[in-house]
């Protein structure tokens, strides 16, 4: 049990339902439409949709959407909504005029947006309530506004120069010039124009109509290689989920070119460590985790890669004998110098929330837009930002996630499920780019390892790694920071809070769901 007379939040309690996501009110929204009948996916497709108008920092209808999704008795189901590149992209043509990396905030790290596809599939074969019935707070908060929070303005003005270098975006976001302050309202009225007619007349509005017709012209107009073909194809795909054991329960996400396979494997390596020797805070455990993230990304960096242009080595990443291996590589007493991965054998920011139903079907969802407010750029017509996963591309010829017409970037966004005897126990996820698997391992091992409620794994100090970043946050005490040192890291404070998490707990045996939301954003969860 929490200390009452220090900071900080308890669990939500609920029996009939819970919604936590990284907005007040988008949990109210959630919840509203679980209380009128919806299911978890009516009330996860409604809070998403208004979060894509009142989180722009973090996602948007010009983003990408994964999804995992469990019924009661039936295996878990995964959907990928992440779009590719144009088809007249490739390479080469950056490479011979001396580029080595997309430009972020250019058209050309614009792939087509998966998230609105993905959302109304999810409703057709899943949900039950009419669509523009769960559209309906995302436009009403873009024609009437909504009051700007702490954190988001505090987000928005770092932004200002990127915002600034388009009129579109400016105008939109930039009101007067300026970032808005925390209280202000902010409207998006041509945002709310586009919501009104894909709810009027489906996703098609904005794959095949003129929002598609004001993106492409926007994205050719600065260079970009996009067309309406492009976007008219676009379809999520529903994928086969994977999986790890870990201390009696099963890991699951989505298989690539999301990056949760490296998830499965920081857990698979750390399955083999006592980790729960070590206190929660300390150096010991910072330093093992470390090792094991820093092992596990120059594994991603090699390999993961959208399966329809190469292979991922899934069964590898993930493999017993795999993670005995790099296991042997770690060393308590020092920092690992030597990341190469190892041999395959052969045969290479953003929303999360989750919600659980009277049913209890649980649904983990995450929608991004990569970077703060994506790449800058906005349709003027439609008001759509668009966001910039195909900086996920590298532009190194032969690389399995080389930049191709038609390919999807390795994805860095990643909804994840935990379950025990084929039921779930625990839906939860982590935003922050490429924190999200280290992320989601810790927050996995202060639950399973460290017994702690879901808030509590929340609210604990974080910490990155990855190569020789190595990232704690303000919470982490001196002497941590002075012992990593010793062992050869060289770790800063993070500049900024590392991801955001939500969570629920399925209690079975007293019928209770638990859940947990980041105080880093302005998240909540609230059970009825």
């Amino acid at each position: 049990m929490r200390d009452f007379e220090r900071p900080g939040r308890s669990e939500a309690f609920g029996l009939s339902g819970m919604a936590a996501t990284s907005h007040p009110q988008a949990t109210l929204a959630a919840i509203e439409v679980l209380r009128a009948g919806g299911n978890a996916v009516d009330a996860a497709v409604a809070a998403a949709a208004l979060l894509a108008v009142i989180e722009p920092t973090q996602t948007g209808i010009g983003g990408d959407c994964f999804v995992l999704l469990k019924r009661e008795g039936r295996p878990i189901i995964a959907i990928n909504g992440s779009g590719a590149a144009p088809a007249a992209e490739n390479a080469e043509r950056h490479i011979d005029g001396g580029i080595t990396e997309l430009d972020r905030e250019s058209a050309h790290a614009v792939t087509v947006p998966g998230a609105v596809r993905t959302w109304a599939r999810l409703v057709e074969d899943h949900g039950t309530f009419d669509w523009g019935r769960l559209l309906a707070p995302a436009i009403e908060a873009a024609e009437g506004g909504y009051p700007v929070t702490e954190r988001l303005a505090r987000d928005w003005s770092m932004q200002v120069a990127k915002l600034s270098r388009h009129a579109a975006a400016a105008s939109i976001f930039l009101p007067g010039g300026v970032a808005p302050a925390a209280g202000d309202l902010h409207v998006q009225g041509e945002l709310g124009q586009s919501l009104r007619d894909i709810s009027d007349e489906g996703p098609d509005a904005f794959y095949e109509g003129w929002i598609a017709e004001d993106i492409v012209s926007t994205l050719r107009s600065m260079g970009g290689l996009h067309n309406r073909d492009d976007f008219a194809v676009f379809q999520p795909r529903y994928v086969t989920p994977i999986s790890t054991r870990y201390r009696g329960f099963d890991l699951w996400e989505c298989p690539p070119n999301g990056s949760g396979v490296i998830a499965l494997a920081m857990a698979s390596l750390l399955e083999r460590c006592d980790v729960s020797r070590f206190a929660p805070v300390s150096v010991e455990r910072f330093h093992l985790q470390a090792e094991i993230a820093r092992l596990a990304y120059a594994e991603r960096d090699v390999f993961v890669c959208d399966p329809d242009t190469g292979r991922v080595p899934v069964e590898h990443l993930i493999s017993p004998a795999r993670a005995m291996a790099l296991s042997r590589r770690i060393s308590l007493d020092a920092r690992l110098a030597d990341l190469s991965p190892l041999p395959v054998p052969e045969h290479k920011d953003t929303v999360f929330l989750t919600v659980v139903d009277r049913d209890r079907t649980a649904i983990s969802f995450i929608n991004s837009i990569f970077d703060d407010f994506g790449s800058g750029i906005v349709a003027p017509k439609s008001g759509v930002l668009l966001h910039n996963r195909g900086s996920g591309f590298v532009l190194e010829p032969g690389h399995p996630n080389a930049l191709a017409g038609g390919k999807r970037p390795m994805h860095t966004i990643l909804p994840a499920m935990l379950t025990r005897d084929d039921e779930v126990v625990l839906s939860f996820g982590v935003t922050g780019g490429h924190f999200q698997p280290i992320g989601q391992v810790q927050i996995l091992s202060n639950v399973i390892d460290y017994g702690m409620s879901v808030q509590e794994a929340i609210d604990l100090p974080r910490m990155f790694a990855r190569g020789d970043v190595f990232e704690v946050e303000g919470a982490v005490p001196c002497d941590i920071v002075d012992g990593l040192r010793a062992l050869g890291h060289q770790p800063t404070r993070a500049p900024n809070p590392l991801g955001t998490t939500q969570a629920i707990w399925i209690d079975r045996k007293r019928g209770l769901l638990r859940g947990g939301a980041d105080s880093r954003r302005d998240g909540i969860a609230i059970g009825y």
